[in-house]
């Protein structure tokens, strides 16, 4: 494996400040290519989309970019990207417009290891139309899901299954492709929540069985905006409420208003910056993110392991994330001491790791830890041992008081 973090980390500005950040998981550093994309994109002469001024050009040509860009991260194919202004809001939209199709008699599934954005709008579109909500389990003590914990909810009306590619939470990553076996032979479709996923693994949308999968390009060191992935085909099924004189051509039908062209150029560089970490600079753009994220994922379980061996070191801590498949993201509690305790302790001591339960209200409840949760470290491209033995360094000095 080659990873250079040293070199990483030299080209993110807010890492001067010296703070250690775990707080990824909620929103990553951004380097300053994507930065200086976005605000070139804010400077420059620029219009609504068209072929004839240079400034229509200029955004037309921003839009596709993005769409071929977010397509080669996913594996998925840029006539089925939908752009958003968030994975939260993509969701409730598709949410709503597959409802449609739906009434009494009908189920959705929906996981209790997801973020509430991959929940609550399945169970509120549900209940618009009189649809019954099944709820998936998952193993506390193990902090899996199983396919059998997902056979145990589908039945003949089963409508569509919404599982988490990835626990915000407590990083769990379910057999996903073994899951959408399940759920397309009862029928249903599966919608994936990839946000926490996409930034610590590669991904092909396509070999994962997702009908749709949802991400934020903020979470892999891009611009606050959301993406939704989709075979056009399936797509062309789908008629969501829109305005009369917006294009009905897929998959602009889905996107309302006007895009935002410099946070698009953000995506794009930060898709652009994610294939610069590849050990190799050969072969096309989605060949080198897949080396890319898997040096990524190979350099960050690594840096898991000596995390986790120091906070398994520390008396009166306890692990929640056990899955046998996880990405680096660890949710902690302590004997005797209030995880939000130990959030303002390390702020001040210039490491960020945020506690609470970060959306992922079900799961938090389900693991008996209520609307609380706990301290959660997550590491990024840019974290590094350095920051790992701080954090360390600090929860020892805090379980000390």
């Amino acid at each position: 494996m080659s990873y250079d973090v040293a070199a990483v980390r030299a080209q993110f500005p807010a890492l001067r400040a010296g703070t250690a950040h775990f707080d990824g998981p909620g929103g990553t550093q951004v380097p300053e290519v994507v930065a200086r994309a976005v605000a070139g994109t804010l400077t420059s002469p620029i219009a609504n989309r068209g072929r004839v001024t240079a400034a229509e050009r200029t955004a037309d040509d921003i839009v596709t970019g993005a769409r071929q860009a977010m397509a080669d991260l996913l594996g998925a194919d840029p006539r089925g990207i939908v752009f958003g202004r968030s994975a939260t809001q993509l969701t409730f939209d598709l949410a709503r417009t597959l409802a449609a199709g739906w009434g009494p008699g009908d189920e959705v599934a929906v996981s209790r290891l997801d973020h509430d954005a991959n929940v609550r709008p399945w169970v509120r579109a549900a209940g618009a139309v009189g649809a019954t909500v099944r709820w998936i389990g998952f193993d506390p003590a193990t902090g899996e899901l199983t396919p059998d914990d997902v056979a145990e909810v589908l039945t003949g009306r089963t409508r569509l299954v919404a599982v988490t590619g990835a626990s915000n939470l407590i990083g769990t990553r379910p057999p996903l492709a073994e899951i959408a076996r399940l759920v397309h032979d009862a029928g249903a479709l599966l919608a994936v929540d990839g946000v926490h996923l996409t930034a610590h693994a590669p991904v092909d949308v396509a070999a994962l069985g997702a009908d749709f999968f949802t991400c934020s390009p903020y979470k892999f060191l891009g611009p606050h905006c959301g993406v939704l992935a989709a075979a056009p085909s399936v797509l062309e099924m789908l008629a969501p409420a829109k305005l009369l004189p917006s294009s009905d051509d897929v998959p602009e039908r889905f996107e309302f208003g006007t895009l935002p062209y410099e946070l698009l150029a953000g995506t794009t560089a930060a898709v652009d910056f994610l294939a610069g970490l590849s050990p190799d600079p050969g072969g096309t753009r989605r060949e080198r993110l897949v080396a890319a994220m898997t040096t990524l994922e190979a350099y960050e379980d690594d840096l898991r392991a000596h995390l986790e061996a120091g906070l398994t070191a520390l008396p009166g801590v306890r692990l929640w994330s056990r899955a046998a498949h996880r990405t680096p993201t660890l949710l902690v509690t302590f004997d005797g001491h209030d995880a939000a305790d130990a959030y303002r302790f390390l702020a001040d001591r210039g490491v960020n790791a945020p506690a609470g339960s970060f959306y992922a209200i079900e799961a938090s409840r389900w693991l008996g830890l209520g609307d609380t949760g706990g301290l959660r470290v997550g590491l990024a491209p840019y974290s590094d041992r350095d920051d790992v033995d701080r954090l360390l360094a600090g929860l020892r000095e805090f379980l000390a008081t």
